[in-house]
């Protein structure tokens, strides 16, 4: 047997004692997301989580870039779950306020995991993985605004303005950017209010 045949058979030894797997590894990896910031994941450190070497990793994901998609695609996943339990059986202004609260509570639970849900995920890397959680992210945002009677292109556009509100405030509130004396829920309360006149009015072409 080859030296190097029996390098690869005792790390996959030592991976195999620890239980790793590539749900395993990514899990962890996006735990470690949250808890140090998307951009701060690296495989050694999710290695040095599990007690192994870097290498341990490597049969089941193929590197960092490799990692990162796999989480942005777990995390999109949970997303799609949080705000799809939130809006179900809801319409109008209460699937717009559920949808918000829900996008919202993710971003502060999991900060790690919402930044991985704003990476562009090459194309193709969700059906090869069989993840369904992008398009079900988008379908639930088109679905609360098909209650407002929104069609296209208005509804690409309503889309972007959701996003950008939400996304925006997220950020703020993560970097403690809101400052001022008003209380931060009183104003969450009425951008959420505000958007729903806004999407009730919107105008027609």
């Amino acid at each position: 047997m080859g030296v190097g045949v029996a390098w690869r058979g005792w790390w996959w030894g030592v991976a195999a004692k620890v239980g790793l797997t590539a749900e395993r590894v990514v899990r962890a990896a996006a735990d470690l997301a949250d808890e140090v910031g998307f951009e701060r994941l690296t495989v050694s450190a999710v290695a040095r989580g599990f007690g192994v070497k870097d290498a341990s990793l490597y049969s089941h994901v193929r590197g960092l870039e490799d990692l990162r998609v796999r989480v942005a695609l777990l995390a999109a996943g949970e997303f799609a779950d949080r705000v799809g339990e939130a809006v179900a059986g809801r319409a109008g202004r209460d699937a717009l306020i559920a949808y918000a609260g829900a996008y919202r509570d993710f971003a502060r639970e999991r900060p790690g995991r919402y930044a991985a849900t704003q990476v562009r995920v090459p194309a193709g890397a969700a059906v090869a993985a069989g993840a369904t959680g992008p398009g079900r992210c988008a379908e639930t945002t088109y679905a609360v605004l098909r209650g407002y009677g929104l069609q296209e292109p208005a509804a690409t556009d309503a889309v972007r303005l959701l996003r950008a509100t939400f996304h925006g405030f997220a950020q703020l509130e993560a970097g403690e950017g809101f400052t001022a004396a008003r209380d931060v829920e009183a104003s969450w309360a009425r951008i959420v209010e505000a958007l729903h006149v806004a999407l009730e009015g919107w105008p027609r072409e």
